[in-house]
């Protein structure tokens, strides 16, 4: 059992982080958390700033009433805010924001005009600060990532095979690529911690084919390894087809209907994970309450494929899948970039 102590390694940790988003002394920071945030990384975010000789302040709000009759977990869509202007102008200063919310701002409705502003963002995912320990950004790491980037954005069609059965094509052109480095630097930008992918928000209708959820992939959403393969059929986005018997299967079919909105089975995003220092097997190592399973979405070579919100397709939905798939092949214009699982080439990093 992880305890929720401050310890000193951990405030090294949130400032290793924190002077990799060029956080400078003198440097005002807006700590945004909520009454459910894990009060641990908030106190040990501004006790890095401080040692930092950052200026680190405190906006706080409450979390809002649960008003769908399921839990919404991992949207990375915040409704904390819940449009509170007051809160946005703060945030809309042009100042660097440490994202300490439960689900953080990547697709809540006021990130675009808080990033037009020119602030930038850091998520800290929900996790023990013992996981964010472990998955410190990284140099190298943010490289490898820039080097996936620019190879994502000059392709034409993304393919992903898998001797499970997947078979999808993406069209990649009008897509809205990203890339998760881990930090944040520039004006305008967001980011999350941990991180490590390469991922994009594919353009509408630009996903057909089938993707086979096999034993030993995860959905993040229910931060559970499948036991047995789902199949999901997807036609111009969405998932038409959910085909398979057992437990897995129905929690699938379940999940996606409860919503009752078409745009919980359309595309978010999709990519890659790159990063060697987070763990597939992870998961089974912590206790559900201190994990965010964010570190599945980064694990080197994993098929990253998200159902829910897309901006690029003007699509907003809370329901919302991370699926990490093992063992398959991407290409990018027909040049491998991950094979059977595994990063090659330019995009393959050892640890060090």
């Amino acid at each position: 059992m992880l305890r929720d102590r401050i310890e000193a390694k951990w405030i090294d940790t949130f400032a290793h982080t924190f002077e990799l988003c060029h956080v400078r002394k003198g440097d005002p920071v807006a700590i945004l958390s909520e009454s459910q945030s894990r009060q641990i990384n908030v106190h040990l975010a501004e006790l890095a700033l401080l040692r930092m000789g950052a200026r680190p302040f405190h906006v706080i709000v409450p979390t809002p009433p649960q008003e769908e009759m399921v839990p919404v977990r991992s949207t990375g869509s915040s409704h904390a805010i819940q449009g509170l202007e007051p809160v946005v102008k703060v945030l809309s200063g042009g100042i660097m924001i440490a994202d300490l919310t439960v689900e953080g701002l990547m697709h809540a409705p006021e990130t675009p005009a808080i990033l037009g502003s020119g602030s930038r963002s850091l998520y800290v995912s929900n996790d023990h600060p013992e996981v964010l320990e472990r998955l410190k950004p990284r140099e190298e790491l943010i490289r490898k990532v820039l080097i996936g980037r620019e190879m994502m954005q000059k392709c034409k069609e993304m393919r992903v095979t898998s001797a499970a059965g997947t078979d999808l094509r993406i069209r990649m052109e009008g897509a809205r690529v990203g890339g998760n480095l881990g930090v944040v630097r520039e004006p305008g930008k967001l980011a999350s911690w941990p991180g490590g992918i390469n991922s994009c928000f594919p353009p509408a209708g630009a996903v057909n084919g089938v993707l086979v959820l096999d034993e030993g992939d995860l959905n993040l959403t229910f931060k559970r390894y499948l036991e047995k393969p789902v199949r999901l059929v997807i036609e111009d986005d969405f998932v038409t087809k959910i085909e398979g018997k057992g437990l897995d299967a129905d929690l699938h079919r379940e999940y996606f209907a409860v919503w009752g909105d078409r745009n919980a089975y359309g595309v978010s995003h999709v990519g890659w994970g790159m990063n060697p220092y987070a763990r597939w097997e992870a998961l089974v190592m912590y206790d559900k309450k201190d994990t965010n399973a964010t570190e599945q979405r980064a694990f080197a070579g994993n098929f990253l494929y998200s159902t829910g919100a897309n901006p690029s397709a003007n699509r907003y939905t809370l329901g919302h899948f991370d699926l990490p798939v093992k063992n398959t092949t991407i290409t990018l214009d027909g040049e491998v970039v991950v094979k059977d699982g595994v990063p090659v080439g330019e995009l393959h990093m050892a640890m060090a």
